[in-house]
Formats: structure tokens, sequence, C-alpha cells
């Protein structure tokens, strides 16, 4: 078990290192999930929405703390509990909504929703600025596109095979930088190429176009710590990384 002299000095590593970051998110996760459990009152699974919100309040504590706050893991587990109560307040207001990781389609608040929502918590510490930054770019992209985190939630694939359809042709797609620059370039999803390389109905492309837009838009312009929240939040059958 780590000192917590060695907790502190792999939290300041990962503050500057993405790659350090995923590692030390990674080997927390246990403690993360029962930082979740514990808000939940029964096992939190990778499949709760709270799981995906106590992975990203641990990144933003991985960002924001300071020596003055104390023990690196009760602040940590502070914030995952302040993030998940807020989540669950406003959870009432999103009813309808599906998890962009969801592979059963019962959830009801999407993965870019909750990335959304931390504009808000963004605001409130200047060490989060980067990520701030990140997110209005991404919003800011999205809208010349004509697309918003609502469209998005709305567009998301509600079964699982549905979700591995569409990952299918993401992958696609990230496969073949030429795609991604001939969507940058005529702000449309090249509908006919995905179909064509990845097998996928044009139908079901279609119906989610919204959705894999933006799955695409994040695969560009260099948007390493919104990369880095899906990479652990979503967990797929179908494999797709972020």
């Amino acid at each position: 078990m780590r000192s917590e002299h060695q907790i502190v000095m792999s939290v300041y590593e990962a503050k500057d290192d993405m790659q350090k970051a995923d590692d030390l998110i990674r080997d927390y996760i246990p403690f993360i999930r029962s930082e979740a459990s514990k808000c939940i009152s029964r096992f939190c699974t990778e499949q709760d929405d709270e799981f995906s919100i106590a992975m990203i309040a641990f990144h933003e504590a991985i960002l924001g703390y300071e020596h003055d706050r104390g023990a690196f893991l009760s602040y940590a587990a502070t914030l995952i509990r302040n993030r998940i109560i807020d989540f669950q307040r406003k959870e009432g207001r999103h009813q309808g909504v599906i998890s962009l990781n969801e592979e059963i389609g019962d959830d009801e608040q999407t993965l870019m929703d909750k990335i959304a929502d931390q504009r808000d918590y963004i605001k409130e510490s200047a060490d989060l600025e980067a990520t701030r930054q990140e997110i209005e770019e991404l919003s800011a992209v999205m809208a010349d596109f004509g697309v918003s985190f609502s469209d998005v939630a709305d567009n998301s694939p509600k079964q699982n095979r549905t979700f591995e359809t569409c990952a299918a042709a993401i992958r696609y797609a990230v496969e073949n930088q030429h795609l991604l620059d001939k969507m940058l370039k005529t702000k449309k999803l090249p509908l006919r190429q995905l179909v064509a390389g990845s097998g996928a109905e044009r139908k079901t492309l279609e119906r989610h176009r919204k959705y894999i837009l933006v799955m695409l838009l994040i695969q560009t312009n260099g948007y390493e710590i919104i990369r880095g929240h899906l990479r652990h939040a979503l967990k797929t059958k179908g494999g797709m990384s972020v």
C-alpha cells in the first residue's frame, strides 16, 4: 500500500502527464468504486452513472489537489461524494436521456452530459482551466457543425447492437485519417465511406449521425483530457478505444 508521501508524489506527477494520470486512476479504481458504492448504498458497477461520475471526480481531484488540502485520498473522497450528490440532484431534470456508454438502454444520463456538467465544476477552480478550455472549444466546434450536447443525448444508441454498429463506423473513421480530414473540411459526416468501410447499415448511421459526428470530433484537435475521461468511462463490448 502506498504511503501518503508516495501518493502525493504520484498525484503531482500526474497533473501534467496524461499517461501517469491514466495509470493513477486505473490503480485506484477499487477506491473509486468503493466511494461511489457508499454514495448509492449498494455495489457500484461500471454501468452505473455514478461510477463514471466518480472517475471524472477523481481526475478532477488530481488536477485540483494541493498540499494544504490534507490527505489526497480524503480530498478525492470528498470530491467524489460531492459530485455524485450534485449529479443525483440534477438527475430528475434529465429524464429520458440515454447514457452514451450504456449497453442495455436503461440509463438516463449521457456521458457527454456529464462532461458538459463539468463546466460548472471547472469554473470553481482555476486548476481546471485546461479542462474548461477543452470543453468550451469542443462546444464551439460542435456548434459550428450544427450539433449540441442535447443533440448527442437524443441521438445516442439505445441498444447494445446499435451501439456496436456505431462503434464499428467510428473505429473505421479513426483508422482512416482522410475521413476525419474530409469531415472537418466539409462539416459533414462521410456516411457513404463509413457504410462501405465498416459494413454498417446506412439507416442506422443516419439515425445516430450527430452522436457519431461528436465522437469523431473528439478524436481531432487534441482533446486529450476529454479523451482521457472517455478511455476510462467507456467500457464497451465493442472495445472501442477513444
